[in-house]
């Protein structure tokens, strides 16, 4: 599971939303499943491009609400989760894989923030303003969270270069519980 996070509010000739499309379908192309908020932006970008796949499967998609509603997800999500959390679902899709940030404001920051403390692997777009870039190749603390020695959250240009820094660097996290 792979969650990608960024701007809620872009228009679909945004470089941001076309730019998660791309990601969507090629995560999916490389056999990860994608999960968002579940609501719009870069949220509805890379579901969408995710069932627009090659080989798209029924249950690629999944939706973290925030809300209780289910009819407030996008309707690009296969599998939706009415967590009830407001923005502490932010948490839960931090948790996880993988962390891919397109641009974004103050609740992809806290996403970000979140998947460093669960010692995720955190990927950000340094080419799309907002979180992303102004946080691209920064640790965000001095604590261990990998066996990667190069540990950060890596600035990435494209969907390429993250779905080469997921099969390279995917098997270095995960394995160290976060400390609370």
């Amino acid at each position: 599971m792979i969650a990608v996070i960024g701007y809620a509010h872009l228009e679909e000739t945004d470089p941001c939303y076309c730019e998660a499309m791309c990601l969507g379908r090629m995560l999916v192309e490389h056999g990860y499943r994608v999960v968002t908020g579940g609501l719009g932006g870069v949220m509805e970008a890379a579901l969408r491009g995710a069932k627009e796949a090659d080989c798209y499967r029924e249950g690629d998609t999944v939706a973290l609400l925030p809300s209780f509603d289910t009819s407030t997800a996008n309707p690009y999500a296969d599998i939706v989760v009415a967590t009830g959390t407001d923005i502490y679902r932010n948490a839960m899709v931090a948790n996880a894989d993988a962390v891919i940030a397109i641009g974004g404001g103050a609740g992809t920051l806290s996403e970000l923030s979140y998947a460093w403390h669960l010692c995720r692997l955190i990927l950000v777009y340094n080419n799309l303003k907002g979180w992303s870039e102004a946080l691209a190749d920064r640790v965000l603390d001095n604590r261990r969270r990998s066996d990667d020695p190069e540990d950060r959250l890596f600035g990435i240009s494209s969907a390429a270069a993250a779905i080469e820094l997921l099969a390279k660097r995917l098997p270095l996290y995960n394995a160290h519980p976060p400390r609370l």
